[in-house]
């Protein structure tokens, strides 16, 4: 199985709801929750989807209790009273469920030994979903991956997908002979086969939070997914942007534009666009998650909540290093899987996606201590934030968080360019102020954009449902 697929825990709402029992009578979870109110009093913020979209969104989807599809799913959901109604679902469902009947059996591999010298197959159209944060579509791309009838298919976040093809190039790239010199030599492309030994493992990829930040991304993505579809890859995604403004701004857009015909040439543009933030919907709170640095005792508070947690594992509290891909990741206080961090030590230093997933699986709750104002001036820690509270929500990491700001707060289109790695860059870059001004990377855009999801989904991980979803220990036990 490749590295960048995480697993779908399948499981019929039966089940989950009996699951969801013995956490309410019985888990340590449970009564740690109600210590915690009795600690911290009010949470911050209750608020996030609704329960039974986390059900079907946070288990990658249910196929179990006898519904017939994504569509027939969803109905049921509502007729249960578990969901409300909302036509800008239904009318993405609809075009999904029929998606799926379409890839009913299909396959992008030969079928014979002749038809390996025939060209492949034309993949169906697939979906690009874009609209708003919180507006159900992880929810109902995860309702059709989880009925689609195909033999390979794979779910996974842009982001780590994206790592993992870098990955594969650098591999490929390192296991060719050295060429000669010369003016009849040529270099070595390894995106093409790369494409190809993805195909062979997949012929149905879902992506969520499809975005493009990195420009080491944006220059080969076009050859990329024209490789992939021209091997009969299938691809349905979720994004906050329309393909138009992916990668609005960006550091040499015009090489990357060609890919957005693309993606539109063999993806259906779907727009899921209610105007409601279901992440932001009442739901109970798991107490108080996120502190100001200016409340009395706020330290303190932290401080018992980390041994209280640090008190059910079988660990002593003690410094951590983590082996990311050869290199030493320290992480100064854990205990199990409890991890007691500070901003400086995950986004001060010069860490990725790559180690924010280390974390997310080594550990289930990470405290995060001392988050500041993120100014223009903090534009690479802030963009560092945002990957690794995407890489904890990607796998339901609970977060306790004391910052010098409310939520909504900690980041401001404030400062200038002329203290910190931008002015650098701009002058490396021969770029005027007023030049520079309209690419994203300097104007701070992408992250402003970014950082929307960032605080939609920090506010439901303060909720009582996702902390005890997140609990490993009771998955252990099963």
């Amino acid at each position: 199985m490749s590295a960048y697929m995480p697993l779908s825990v399948k499981m019929s709402p039966s089940a989950l709801a009996g699951i969801k029992f013995v956490l309410t009578e019985h888990c340590s979870s449970r009564k740690f929750l109600k210590s915690l109110k009795e600690l911290s009093g009010r949470g911050y913020a209750v608020t996030a989807r609704q329960t039974a979209a986390s059900t079907v969104e946070d288990e990658g989807g249910v196929s179990g209790g006898g519904f017939s599809g994504p569509l027939d799913h969803y109905n049921g959901l509502i007729r249960a009273g578990s969901l409300r109604e909302d036509e800008h679902q239904r009318a993405v469902l609809q075009t999904l469920d029929e998606l799926r009947r379409t890839l009913r059996g299909y396959t992008n591999r030969p079928t014979s030994i002749f038809s390996r010298f025939l060209t492949k197959p034309k993949p169906p159209k697939g979906c690009y979903i874009y609209g708003d944060v919180g507006t159900g579509k992880t929810m109902v791309m995860d309702m059709f991956y989880s009925y689609v009838e195909t033999e390979r298919k794979k779910r996974v976040h842009f982001h780590g997908f994206m790592l993992d093809v870098h990955k594969r190039i650098h591999r490929l790239k390192q296991s060719m002979p050295k060429r000669k010199a010369g003016k009849m030599a040529k270099s070595y492309d390894p995106i093409a086969p790369v494409a190809e030994e993805i195909s062979e493992e997949a012929c149905l990829l879902c992506f969520d939070e499809f975005q493009v930040t990195d420009i080491a991304d944006a220059m080969i993505l076009k050859q990329l997914f024209e490789n992939l579809f021209l091997n009969g890859v299938v691809v349905v995604a979720t994004s906050n942007r329309q393909p138009e403004d992916l990668y609005k701004n960006g550091l040499q857009r015009v090489n990357f534009v060609p890919f957005i015909a693309v993606l539109q040439k063999y993806c259906q543009t779907l727009r899921l666009d209610s105007g409601i933030d279901y992440r932001k919907r009442n739901r109970p709170s798991a107490g108080k998650l996120y502190f100001l640095s200016s409340e009395p005792d706020a330290e303190a508070t932290l401080d018992k909540m980390f041994d209280e947690l640090a008190f059910k594992q079988n660990d002593i509290t003690r410094p951590r290093v983590l082996n990311v891909h050869n290199r030493k990741v320290r992480l100064n206080k854990a205990c199990g899987t409890i991890a007691d961090c500070t901003f400086e030590e995950l986004c001060d230093r010069p860490l990725g996606a790559s180690d924010y997933l280390e974390i997310s699986r080594l550990f289930d709750t990470v405290f995060i201590r001392n988050i500041p104002l993120l100014t223009l001036n903090k534009k690479t820690q802030a963009r560092r934030l945002i990957t690794l509270v995407d890489a904890l929500y990607e796998h339901k990491v609970r977060v306790v968080i004391l910052a010098e700001h409310p939520l909504e707060d900690i980041f401001v289109n404030d400062g200038d360019h002329s203290h910190d790695e931008s002015h650098i860059m701009m002058d490396d870059l021969g770029l005027k102020r007023e030049e520079a001004s309209s690419l994203s990377i300097f104007s701070g855009e992408e992250e402003r954009f970014a950082f929307q999801r960032t605080v939609s989904r920090l506010t439901e991980m303060q909720t009582e449902d996702y902390w005890l979803e997140g609990d490993r220990s009771l998955k252990a036990k099963a």
